[in-house]
């Protein structure tokens, strides 16, 4: 079995994109039990997750068009002062996309689509960045990337070689899809959601724009057009809920009444 293996391992981290055997650190006694024994979560390093989501972003990067320039001076008007969140430079660039969608990575890109701006005044998208960068301060971001690379094919492979050197595109691609379309828990989601209000109001923004855009995420997320963010603002039977804890948020700040 091993020696059955052990052909494909190898073909798997020259898969990866190690230009050279001699570029590689190869731990053998991993090597040979990397069939029974995968990488674990706790076998990988911050800097090496931050090391994935960069090359991810970039492989993204690569691969998506850009939106028209009006978006992207939209976006760096709107979020300008911003320029670190938890120690990370943030930089920002914005997809041509008719999905609506934003996502922020452990190393500090932020990228949103086209069609999220459409939808969402600045408020409203500055809550909903806000959000995003909610999910890296509180690190899941950084545990949704270790997911993505612990579910990607050749894992093993590159965990018996060692190194995280650059990955070769079809592996960025799985684990930048895995990562994009990662699932938060309940308890992560609402994290997010006051960060997302404390940050917007801790920046003068409308202490209401983060309850308007769960309202807008959770009534598309019914209707007939895809919509990963919407899906995943929507992904807990209490979406609503979770706009409502928003609202009456914002009246506290404002200093409205509440009645429910």
């Amino acid at each position: 079995m091993m020696k059955r293996f052990l052909p494909l391992l190898l073909a798997a981290v020259l898969a990866c994109g190690c230009s050279t055997l001699s570029n590689i650190n190869w731990d053998y006694g991993r090597l040979a039990s990397a069939g029974a024994k995968a990488a674990t979560a706790a076998s990988i390093s911050d800097e090496q997750v931050a090391e994935l989501c960069r090359q991810s972003v970039a492989y993204t990067d690569a691969q998506t068009p850009l939106a028209d320039a009006k978006y992207q001076q939209r976006l760096e008007k709107l979020m300008s002062g911003i320029g670190s969140v938890d120690g990370k430079t943030l930089n920002f660039k914005v997809y041509r996309s008719n999905e609506v969608n934003a996502c922020a990575y452990g190393d500090g890109s932020v990228r949103v689509n086209s069609a999220l701006m459409d939808l969402m005044d600045d408020d409203e998208l500055f809550a909903v960045i806000g959000h995003e960068l909610g999910h890296v301060v509180n690190k899941d971001s950084m545990k949704a990337m270790k997911r993505a690379y612990l579910g990607s094919a050749a894992r093993e492979a590159i965990y018996a070689a060692g190194g995280y050197g650059q990955l070769a595109g079809t592996i960025l691609g799985d684990i930048s899809e895995a990562y994009v379309n990662a699932q938060f828990s309940q308890a992560q989601e609402s994290r997010a959601d006051d960060f997302g209000f404390q940050f917007s109001v801790e920046q003068g923004r409308d202490p209401y724009g983060m309850c308007r855009s769960l309202e807008k995420l959770n009534d598309l997320s019914g209707g007939t057009q895809s919509s990963t963010l919407a899906k995943m603002f929507s992904s807990h039977p209490d979406s609503a809920k979770r706009a409502a804890k928003m609202r009456k948020k914002a009246d506290q700040f404002t200093g409205k009444t509440t009645t429910e």
